[in-house]
């Protein structure tokens, strides 16, 4: 299976190559893609420093243009589609019709991947991304139980990439209106969840910190509490008279314990979210994630998770806990 990991920078990238990924997806630096925080992504010089870095190395580049363009931003998307294909990179992941169908038609040999964003979990789905545009992998939502993944790949007419390791999200991918509630921009069209100049965080007595999102509390923090970058989703809120995480909790996805199951299914890729975390997170987690791919390609004694890898995944988590999310559903 192909190790695919998060280059939100060069530093980011340079570390994912040479902690042993087989891909890696960046972004240019503006709203084309889904991680357009202040500070992340890439210049076009950058990007040719990035794919010297990682072709030296046999590391594969994607770039991910997987937002949403209105009719007024159209052209930039196609412009982004040409910029990639003039880089020479591996492949762009997409998931607007117009963004896929002008890549099909300017630069048939350009491999498109179909984002999460796309939100395709059918079969039925899947087989119209790929007659209608061609794609040669569809990265599948974080929404799907483990056996939901099994019935599509034996199904889908293209080989299926999932989400192994990273923040999760509550909506159906693609389709997040929760931020628009509350800054009035679409995460899904410009590129980011809570837009940083929307973020104010406040200092309270006792050493608290509050934070808001565009004038709207989302929590606030005990001193020494560790505290994530602030999403209406992972908010805490009270209810019923009692404050907590009503939404969501958060917490990461880990999906290492189903490694063989995924690899038994016919995944063909697995993907590390976060590109919008440093060098060090990109680093641990792709060597970890190296470590138990391989050992799962050489076969031998039955395989399982070295408890060691899991505690430095819980590490790196949000809230410092992990979960299997939708992957486990015990009805299904």
């Amino acid at each position: 299976m192909e190790l695919v990991c998060p280059a939100g920078n060069l530093p980011a990238l340079k570390a994912a190559v040479d902690a042993g990924a087989d891909a890696v997806y960046t972004g240019f630096r503006d709203q084309t893609n889904a991680r357009a925080f202040p500070g992340l992504n890439f210049t076009e010089d950058e990007l040719r420093q990035g794919l010297d870095h990682a072709r030296a190395r046999g590391c594969k580049v994607y770039v991910a243009l997987n937002t949403y363009p209105d009719s007024g931003r159209l052209d930039a998307f196609r412009a982004a589609v040409d910029r990639a294909a003039a880089l020479g990179v591996d492949a762009i992941i997409a998931a607007d019709m117009a963004v896929l169908d002008h890549a099909c038609r300017r630069h048939p040999q350009l491999r498109r991947h179909l984002s999460v964003q796309g939100s395709a979990t059918t079969a039925a789905a899947l087989t119209y991304y790929y007659e209608r545009f061609g794609i040669a992998r569809a990265v599948l939502p974080r929404v799907l139980a483990i056996q939901q993944v099994e019935s599509l790949c034996a199904q889908a007419p293209v080989p299926v990439e999932t989400f192994a390791f990273g923040s999760l999200c509550i909506m159906v991918e693609g389709r997040c209106q929760l931020s628009s509630h509350v800054t009035g921009m679409s995460p899904n069209r410009h590129g980011v969840c809570s837009p940083a100049r929307f973020v104010r965080w406040e200092e309270e007595p006792g050493g608290r910190r509050s934070v808001r999102l565009n004038g709207v509390l989302i929590d606030r923090f005990e001193d020494g509490e560790p505290a994530g970058y602030p999403t209406v989703c992972k908010g805490r809120y009270e209810v019923g008279g009692k404050v907590f995480h009503a939404l969501e909790e958060p917490t990461s996805l880990n999906t290492l314990e189903l490694l063989p199951r995924l690899a038994a299914a016919g995944v063909v890729a697995l993907k590390i979210e976060g590109r919008q975390r440093g060098a060090a997170y990109v680093g641990a987690v792709t060597r970890i994630w190296r470590a138990a791919i391989d050992r799962l390609a050489r076969g031998g004694a039955e395989w399982s998770a070295e408890p060691a890898w899991q505690q430095a995944l819980a590490s790196h988590s949000e809230g410092r806990q992990t979960t299997l999310g939708p992957y486990h559903r015990s009805w299904q």
